[in-house]
C-alpha cells in the first residue's frame, strides 16, 4: 500500500514532494510494528522514482512530449506496465535486501 500511495502521488507532484508526504506515514507504521523502518523508507525511495505513467509527473517528461509530439495515452502504454514491473521487483527484492528486523 505505501508503494501505491507513493506511486500514485508522484505521478501527480514532485517525487520530493511524494516522498516528503509518505515519509511520515511509514516511520509510524514501522513504529507501530516495532520493525526497521529502513525497507519502508527504501519502498518510498523506489516508488517516488518511478515517474513512468503520465508526463506531468517529471520536468522531463514534459519536455520529451512536447518535442517528441507524444500523447498522454503514449506515456500510460508504455508507463503502467514500467510501474507493474517496478512494484512487483519492489515486494520482492526489498524484503530480501532489507528486512523486517523488530526493534528492541
Amino acid at each position: 500500500a505505501l508503494f501505491l500511495i507513493t506511486n500514485i502521488c508522484t505521478e501527480t507532484i514532485t517525487n520530493n514532494a511524494a516522498a516528503a508526504l509518505t515519509f511520515p506515514i511509514a516511520l509510524s507504521l514501522s513504529t507501530e510494528l516495532g520493525v526497521d523502518p529502513m525497507p519502508f523508507f527504501i519502498t518510498i525511495c523506489v516508488a517516488a522514482s518511478a515517474s513512468f505513467s503520465i508526463p506531468i509527473g517529471y520536468q522531463t517528461n514534459l519536455i520529451v512530449q512536447s518535442v517528441g509530439g507524444y500523447k498522454f495515452k503514449d506515456f500510460l502504454k508504455i508507463g503502467l506496465p514500467l510501474n507493474l514491473i517496478i512494484f512487483i521487483l519492489s515486494i520482492i527484492l526489498i524484503p530480501l535486501i532489507w528486512e523486517f528486523t523488530p526493534i528492541k
